[in-house]
């Protein structure tokens, strides 16, 4: 290849997949216009545009127009899309990722970044290597709460018999069983549609996604339980990320980890703001009761020390964390 021109070099190495003669990498994820995420996405095209100054440009396709989740991440590994924001979904994909998966484990976003210090880097992110993922950046879908249709949430008690949404991994699932709901995995394309109809009851997200998915329209209760805090992950497929040639990827992923604060600076922005517009739509807004809530999920966080090879060591370090 050589003699080749920068653009054409990016090419080959791209699979000659381009838009506008530059070669195009992909970034796909499921979240909605308005939302962190795409927020998150948008912002870190637009920087890692500007640096990569017509060697490639990334291209953002939300709201699932790639696939949901789990598509995504076997498209990261095809090497079909080059870039996705998963979260709760990579707890199934790389079992250690259910760390952030234990209800109330992380109390802030200081504390979290202390935790990615510790924990991501050192021990997350190479399990995710071995999967055939690179993590770029952690960034952020948020603290998660409660809607449903039927009654308000203020104890784990009223969860009884409730047909909640959830992501596909298996220790939120196990979680809301061990509250009495009855946890239904379902993808976030389908979930509105799902609560219009009555096929399920409520759903749980950070307020960021209830509100840009517009579950507020079709649900009658909104209570603020926290309950788990949800990162989200800029990802590429190992091999794909392998084939772009050096300093494109380290544009990429200073880009990428740079971005954390804007994240951040955006996540607590639109908490405050978000609740506000909740509460103006209509929607009857509680704040569930934490202690009982933190309680009837201590248990969880011992099945996850058992079966996770280092889960306890884990939960150990993250839980120090917070006094960092």
């Amino acid at each position: 290849m050589r003699g080749l021109a920068p653009a054409l070099l990016a090419c080959s190495l791209l699979g000659c997949r381009e838009r506008s003669g530059i070669p195009e990498l992909r970034l796909a994820h499921v979240a909605s216009p308005g939302s962190l995420v795409a927020l998150s996405a948008e912002e870190f095209a637009r920087r890692a545009n500007a640096r990569l100054a017509g060697r490639a440009a990334v291209h953002v396709f939300g709201s699932s127009q790639l696939g949901d989740d789990e598509t995504l991440l076997i498209k990261l590994k095809l090497g079909t899309v080059d870039f996705s924001i998963p979260s709760t979904i990579m707890s199934s994909a790389v079992e250690s990722f259910g760390l952030f998966e234990m209800p109330y484990l992380v109390k802030d976003r200081a504390h979290m970044a202390a935790i990615e210090r510790r924990i991501v880097r050192p021990r997350l992110a190479p399990d995710a290597a071995q999967r055939g993922f690179k993590l770029l950046a952690v960034w952020e879908n948020g603290f998660r709460h409660i809607t449903n249709s039927r009654r308000p949430i203020a104890g784990p008690e009223d969860l009884a018999g409730i047909k909640l949404r959830t992501p596909r991994g298996r220790w939120r699932v196990r979680l809301f069983q061990s509250l009495g709901a009855n946890p239904t995995p379902m993808s976030l394309s389908e979930t509105f549609m799902a609560l219009q109809t009555g096929v399920i009851d409520g759903q749980e997200n950070p307020l960021s996604q209830i509100h840009s998915q517009k579950f507020h329209e079709v649900q009658k209760y909104l209570s603020l339980t926290g309950h788990v805090y949800t990162p989200a992950y800029l990802l590429a497929g190992a091999a794909r990320w392998r084939a772009l040639p050096r300093g494109m990827q380290e544009v990429l992923e200073r880009t990428a980890q740079d971005l954390q604060p804007y994240v951040y600076a955006q996540a607590a922005k639109l908490e405050k703001r978000l609740l506000a517009d909740l509460e103006a739509s209509g929607i009857a807004v509680n704040r569930a009761d934490r202690d009982r809530f933190v309680a009837a999920g201590a248990p969880i966080f011992a099945q996850f020390g058992a079966e996770v090879p280092g889960g306890s060591e884990m939960i150990e370090a993250a839980l120090a964390s917070a006094a960092e």
